[in-house]
């Protein structure tokens, strides 16, 4: 495995990714890590169009719609 070192790292960044790996159980170094790993993870472009539409517009809450009542179904149709 390789190792990097970051040098004139801003205090503010670094609180940042303290607080960040505090808030997931993590070290820093590991948080570091984590966020490198994605940053360099290739796009599979495989998405659920379907999540990713529902966790769009999950923050706006959803609707709740009356629902018709159904009828009896019709007679099929005869080709005679």
């Amino acid at each position: 495995m390789a190792s990097i070192t970051v040098r004139n790292l801003d205090d503010e960044v670094k609180k940042g990714l303290r607080m960040r790996a505090a808030a997931n159980g993590h070290s820093m170094e590991e948080e570091a890590r984590i966020i490198l790993r994605e940053a360099v993870e290739p796009e599979t472009g495989e998405q659920n169009l379907a999540a990713a539409i529902r966790a769009r517009f999950a923050p706006l809450g959803g609707v709740e719609l009356e629902l018709p009542p159904r009828g009896p179904m019709r007679e099929p149709a005869k080709f005679d």
